[in-house]
């Protein structure tokens, strides 16, 4: 036996009105599933290969090691090659590439390395540009391997074989805190050391006791402003590269 229907039916909350949701971006990463690139796996393998090549040379042959680990050129070699090493194995095993930030990131402190040396330390014209025939040949040939050859196949594997449009402009102040830390570990490292020690200041430019302090940090703060105006740059050649791995229609 069914209960009486009631006479008076309460009245029902009102339809709330048609609910538009936002629309939703999902990432390309999310729904394809990245294929095997074993030859761009080999080439980074390589890239790794010739940036530890550098590093161990400069360690063998550049002084104490603790000394040669203290260049940012040699860090920014490790750092390169670590990323490479790691960049190969997702591509040899279709695993999703690293993030942009921090390959950016590896492809930058090459290229600051870089330029410092070419245009500070080893132009002829610049006030800080060590004397012609200073080292040995296996130090000349680590110097052209970190400062020339790793860049330049870092800066091939970036425009030709790494997706386009990964960096953005907000990436770039937080690129420079290394070289702002390093900053600060190389004059506390010639403050630590005994004045008149060898490599005390790891940098011309850097040298607080030939040039004070007050030019040692118009210094750092001149190539701080370019090494800001590179990691800019990098980020809008980002955008308006074509990406090598778009297929055409």
């Amino acid at each position: 036996m069914t209960a009486p229907i009631p006479r008076d039916i309460p009245d029902l909350p009102p339809i709330p009105g048609h609910v538009v949701l936002p629309p939703t971006v999902v990432p390309a990463r999310a729904v394809l599933i990245p294929a095997r690139r074993r030859a761009v796996a080999a080439f980074r393998g390589l890239i790794a290969l010739l940036a530890l090549t550098g590093v161990a040379v400069e360690l063998l042959t550049g002084g104490a090691p603790t000394t040669a680990l203290s260049h940012f050129t040699i860090q920014s070699g490790i750092l390169l090659a670590l990323v490479m090493l790691v960049s190969a194995r997702c591509a040899w095993s279709a695993h999703h590439p690293l993030p942009g930030a921090l390959t950016g990131a590896a492809l930058f402190y090459v290229l600051a390395a870089a330029l410092v040396h070419h245009v500070l330390l080893a132009h002829a014209s610049s006030p800080f540009a060590a004397p012609d025939g200073t080292g040995t040949a296996w130090q000349t040939a680590a110097t052209h391997i970190l400062h020339t050859a790793v860049p330049v196949a870092a800066l091939l594997d970036w425009l030709l074989l790494t997706p386009a449009g990964r960096l953005h402009l907000r990436q770039a102040p937080v690129w420079l805190l290394y070289p702002l830390a390093y900053l600060a570990f190389s004059l506390a490292r010639g403050e630590l050391l005994l004045p008149g020690s060898q490599d005390r200041y790891l940098y011309p430019f850097l040298d607080v006791d030939q040039h004070g302090y007050k030019i040692v940090l118009g210094n750092a703060l001149l190539i701080g402003l370019a090494l800001y105006a590179l990691a800019v740059l990098l980020v809008a050649l980002d955008h308006i590269r074509p990406d090598p791995l778009r297929r055409p229609r």
